[in-house]
This record gives structure tokens, sequence and C-alpha cells, in this order.
């Protein structure tokens, strides 16, 4: 692996005239960013008016909710690192620029979905081309910022993710409070537009002089692999039952494919990942870390779009209007997070960003019905106090791991991470929700037909929509719903912060700490193999 001390690093190497205009080539990968992170953060709040009955939704289930996120998710995850591989071949710009059109193309067949099934697709043409944007935008910043700059770059970079959290849902909440459903996502065109037009302007283009081959099997492999499991664990969800043969079948399917892809990487002389990259275990953490904080975060929050909304009674703009703390967090710390990293170390700042994390989401686990919204808005800064302390960090780590010119590779890794990471969150952690929601329901449902309490005890959700058809009978079935939510809640998020305390542990054990003065080069740049 090249280290940053190598003589083909040293010294200056971006153009004058592209330096000059750096800061404005981030803010135009900021707003390529925006649009991505914006479409997910939209859509949480969404969620509760996609899953109403035509004409106002779409009269989704809870477990083609997931799949309306996850298919976005899966194909953008799958397909992360051969864009990222093709825009070290091919160019990152025009890479960026194809990825931006599938996108605003996806959105606005999505705004027209008549049906769940069609939402799905659609959102899946979104996640293909959000996988060519991704990537690409940290790879042109790492090539238009010198070194010492990078951190700093990164820090407003990850900063963006948390202004994109705060436009979204308040953005959201107000198209859904004056147009139909399908504007959150009509909204995505005009920024995509003017994000095109801003790139044709300002962005250089950039490749690997040495590009490595694309390797369609293992693109397949990942896919097809991911989707079967992710589907194997929803569907048991769904059921209730893990047991199932379908269920164990599925996500053995998809284990025993994923397992194939690892053996087909190390084997190949071209691979979509280079295994070789996870024998540095500072790297290895650093992608782990970022891995199970999404696993955590984005099964947090989609639940608790369910409990401001279904339990608490907030409309889409108030539930986006909550969510202000957590994203003013992360907007004002994550460019500020490099200092503590300079001051205590990646080891010290990224596990305390992750106990923090886990202490919030073990938090929710005592969230009732009455409790004080003041109480809910400070664990929401809190969790972006910690996740800016977890982003900024492992970014710098994972794309300094890597020569420069392979930062599409090292961006595309660190994506790929976090997008299956917040998959398997929302498919493992939805699936234990819906489960434990199921099973406190149930015994409730006696007087309903077969059929429909069923479907009633899918979700919370489904059970109003019951309870609101039935009309005064129904009104028994209001208060034991939102217990055996909040029940379900409560166990969900006491996984999720389980699983951070994993993450904090193996930053603990694996991250680098404080960098000894000894440790630096001569411009005081940190030393990759120092830390290997």
């Amino acid at each position: 692996m090249t280290s940053p001390a190598d003589p083909a690093l040293a010294g200056p190497r971006i153009p004058e005239a592209v330096h000059r205009r750096r800061w404005a080539i981030l803010g135009v990968l900021m707003l390529s960013l925006l649009i991505v992170v914006l479409d997910n953060s939209i859509l949480n709040v969404a969620i509760k008016t996609i899953s109403t009955p035509a004409p106002t939704g779409l009269g989704a289930t809870q477990s083609e909710l997931e799949w309306a996120i996850n298919a976005y998710t899966l194909v953008f995850a799958g397909l992360l690192f051969s864009a990222g591989l093709l825009g070290d071949r091919l160019g990152r710009k025009r890479v960026l620029l194809g990825g931006l059109a599938v996108f605003g193309i996806g959105s606005a067949l999505a705004a027209t979905a008549g049906s769940p099934t069609e939402l799905i697709a659609f959102r899946a043409v979104m996640g293909l081309g959000a996988a060519f944007v991704m990537p690409a935008t940290l790879a042109v910043l790492m090539n238009v910022f010198e070194r010492e700059e990078q951190p700093k770059a990164i820090g407003i970079w990850a900063g963006g993710v948390g202004l994109a959290i705060a436009i979204g849902p308040i953005t959201g909440g107000v198209l859904l409070d004056h147009f139909w459903w399908g504007s959150v996502f009509l909204i995505n065109v005009p920024i995509v537009l003017l994000a095109l037009a801003l790139m044709l302007w300002l962005v250089p283009d950039s490749r690997d002089p040495n590009p490595g081959r694309i390797d369609p099997i293992g693109v397949v492999l990942s896919v097809v692999g991911l989707v079967l499991l992710v589907y194997g664990i929803i569907k048991g969800g769904q059921l209730a039952d893990f047991t199932d043969p379908a269920v164990l079948s599925t996500i053995g399917a998809g284990l025993a494919v994923l397992v194939a892809f690892v053996v087909f990487e190390k084997r190949s002389d071209h691979p979509s990942i280079d295994v070789t990259y996870f024998k540095n275990k500072v790297f290895s953490a650093a992608i782990a870390a970022i891995a199970l904080v999404f696993f955590a975060l984005m099964g947090v929050t989609f639940f608790s779009v369910f409990y401001t909304q279904s339990v608490r009674g907030y409309s889409p703009l108030q539930t986006g209007l909550l969510m202000l703390p957590l994203a003013a967090a992360q907007m004002i710390f994550a460019p500020r997070a490099r200092l503590l990293v300079d001051r205590f170390g990646n080891r010290a700042t990224t596990t305390a960003g992750l106990l923090v994390i886990a202490a919030t989401l073990a938090a929710f686990a005592g969230f009732e019905s009455d409790t004080p919204i003041w109480i809910l808005e400070v664990v929401f800064f809190l969790m972006g106090v910690g996740m800016a302390h977890i982003m900024t960090p492992v970014s710098v780590v994972i794309m300094q791991a890597l020569p420069r010119e392979k930062a599409g590779s090292a961006s595309a890794l660190s994506n790929t991470f976090r997008q299956v990471g917040g998959a398997l969150g929302i498919a493992v952690l939805g699936s234990v929700l819906s489960t434990a929601y199921r099973n406190g329901i149930e015994d409730k449902l006696g007087l309903l037909p077969a059929g429909a309490r069923h479907t009633a005890g899918e979700s919370i959700e489904a059970t109003l929509g019951v309870a609101e058809k039935l009309g005064p009978q129904g009104k028994a079935l209001i208060a034991p719903a939102h217990d055996a939510f909040l029940h379900a809640m409560h166990i969900t998020a006491l996984w999720g912060a389980g699983v951070a305390v994993i993450g904090a542990i193996v930053c603990a054990l694996f991250l680098p700490g404080r960098t000894p003065a000894a440790d630096k080069d001569e411009e005081g740049r940190e030393l990759v193999a120092a830390t290997e």
C-alpha cells in the first residue's frame, strides 16, 4: 500500500487554476451530495403518508415501505464499488454528470408511481444514479485539495450530510402539507438541473492513470447476495417467524452467495473489492465503524418517524422540525471533529462518538407516549454530536489509507459499507420492530376476521387504519396499538444500542491513538504506514 510519505505524493500536485476555485468546487460537490442524502431524509418523513390508503398515499404495507427504502439502498450499495472504478477509469466528472441525470429521471418517475411496486422499481433507478454520484464527489474532493487540507474539506463534506438531514424532513413536511406525496421526489429534479449546470462550469475531470478492470461477476454476486439476505430478514419480520423454511432458505442462500463473492474476489486479478485493503486493521476498523453506526441509526430513524407521527400525533412538517437538532449538531461539529482528533487521536474521538450514539439509542427505550418532547430534542442533538465525531475521523482514515489515484475506490468502499450497514439496519431492526409489535398486539385483534387480523398486526399504521374503518368500535384498538408499538420500539432501540457498543469496542481496539510527532512527515502529515 502506498504511504503518504512516498515521493510521488510529496509537494503540491493540484493545478493552480483548480486550486484557486477548490472551495467553489466543494460547494458543487456538496450540492450533488445533498440531493442523494436529501432524498432518503425526505422519504423518512413521508413513509407514514405513503402507507396511508389512496388517494392520500399508496397504501404501502410496512414490508413494502422497507423495500421502498432498501430497493434504493441495495442497488446503491451493490453498484458503488463498480461505479467508483468506472469513475477512476472514465473520469469522475463524466460519471458524476451521468449519475445525476439518471437520478433525476428516477425521481420524476417515482413521483408518478401508481402503486407500491412501481415506487420500489423507480427507487431502484434512483439508487442506480446515486451509486455513480456519491463516490465521485469524495474522489473529486481528494483530487482538488492538497493532503493537508483534506481533513478540513472532508469535515465540511460530512457537515453537508447534516445539512441534508436538516433540509430533507422540513422540505418533505412542507411539501406534504401542501401537495401530494409524489412531490417529495419531484423536488429533486430542479436541484439536479442546477447541479448539472454548475458541474459543467466548475468541476475539473480526474481519473486513475492505472484503473482496474470492471468485475461484472463480482457485481452480480454482491447484489444478488445482499438482496436475498435482506429479503429473508424482512420476510421473517413480516411473518413474525424467523424459523419459517422460506425465510431460513432465503437468508441461507444470501449468505452463501456473499461467501462465494468474497472467495471470487480473493482469486480474481481484477476484483470489485480488493480484499487486501482489509489486511490493514486501521482501515478495516474504520469501515466497520461506519457500517455499524449506520446499521443502528437507520433502523432507529425508521421507527422514530412512527413514534412522532403515529403515537405523538405530529404532522410530517412538525416531525421534520423535531429532527433539526440532530442535523444542526452534525453541521456544527462535523467540520470541527478534526480538532478533537488532533488532540486526542482517532481512537478516543471515534470510540466516544459511538458510545454517545449507544446512549442516545438506549434513551429511546425509556420513551413513552407522554415523554416531554424536549427530551427527544436533547437526544437527537446528542445523536448528531456523536455522529459528527464518527463520520469525519473515519472518513479521513479511509480516504488517506489509499493512494490519491485510488480515491474513487476508497470512497466507494466507505459508502458501500455505510449503505449495506444502513440496509441491514432497516431490515434487521425493522423486523425486530415488526415481530415485537405483532406479538404485542395479536391478542387484542381477536374480534377481527382472520384475514384482517393478520394485516392489522403488521404495523401500527395497519392497526390504526383498521381501527379507523371500524368507526366507534375501532377506538378500542388505538390504546393497545400505541402500547404495543412503544414496547416494540423499546426492544428495537436496545438492539440498536448494542450494535453501537460493538462498534465502540472495534474502534477502541483497532483505531490508532494520538499520532506522536515522530510519526509525521516534514509537512506534518500522518504516516499511514505507522498505523498499519
